[in-house]
């Protein structure tokens, strides 16, 4: 399996600055997204730290130890990468006044031959589409969420339902950061999208989806959901990065890529 990658981030139009932070690296498969919390001090800083520890930590392992890898292996690489980067941040945080109460979101994947896998935190997610359909592959770290889990409402109410972005879960929150990570089987043709919330709090998933299927080249479908989301308001920062499963190698090489 070859992966495509491509991301745009937005500060959207009502924020003067971008919290938000994307880092991918071809030649490994890793991709990750970072959404500083909005309101805290520095969560440009955090969301930054996080994405160039964790692949930083992903790709130098990942160069020492060539494919095909375990994906128990990948997934304890990715638990530890994030709580390094959980740990760095909280210390951040201790030895400079400015940086206190900051923190970030994260959806973090590795790409390798057949599969995704895949940790987050908070609300950032993952979606992934499949012969047309979109599916959803994370669940929230919210308030909101934790109700829809216990019946209190629905999925659907929830959407725009008040108090969403209430998170029970980040980086740079506390010493010992519960963390899932699951392995995803991948098929050809698969398309997988990260995205922050400003993306998901403006445009619903039908719409996404939409665009999805309307669009073959994801660079160009990375900025029109962008501009979709500033259509529909702009109120926080939108990021989004694409992966493209391919049958087919990509001729092009493995590049750094990095937009924040």
């Amino acid at each position: 399996m070859n992966y495509t990658f491509s991301a745009q981030t937005d500060p959207g139009l009502l924020r003067h600055n971008n919290e938000d932070a994307v880092l991918f690296d071809t030649q490994y498969g890793v991709a990750v997204l970072a959404d500083g919390m909005g309101g805290y001090n520095a969560g440009e800083v955090a969301s930054g730290m996080a994405i160039t520890l964790i692949t930083t930590e992903l790709t130098q392992w990942l160069s020492r130890n060539q494919a095909p890898n375990p994906s128990d292996a990948l997934c304890r690489l990715l638990a530890l990468g994030v709580d390094k980067a959980n740990q760095h941040i909280l210390q951040a945080a201790a030895d400079n006044p400015e940086y206190r109460s900051m923190g970030t979101t994260l959806v973090a994947g590795i790409f390798q031959d057949d599969c995704l896998v895949l940790t987050h935190v908070g609300d950032s997610r993952c979606y992934r589409l499949r012969s047309g359909v979109l599916t959803q592959i994370t669940k929230d770290h919210s308030l909101l969420q934790e109700q829809v889990d216990a019946g209190l409402m629905t999925q659907a109410h929830a959407a725009n339902a008040p108090g969403r972005n209430l998170l029970t879960r980040a980086l740079g929150v506390e010493v010992k950061l519960p963390l899932e990570v699951r392995v995803h089987p991948v098929v050809a043709g698969d398309l997988y999208l990260m995205c922050s919330d400003g993306l998901t709090d403006m445009v619903d998933d039908a719409s996404m989806s939409g665009m999805m299927c309307q669009f073959t080249d994801i660079s160009k479908l990375a900025c029109a959901l962008i501009n979709l989301a500033n259509a529909k308001g702009g109120r926080d920062n939108i990021s989004v990065l694409l992966i493209q499963a391919n049958a087919t190698p990509d001729p092009r090489g493995g590049v750094l890529n990095w937009f924040g």
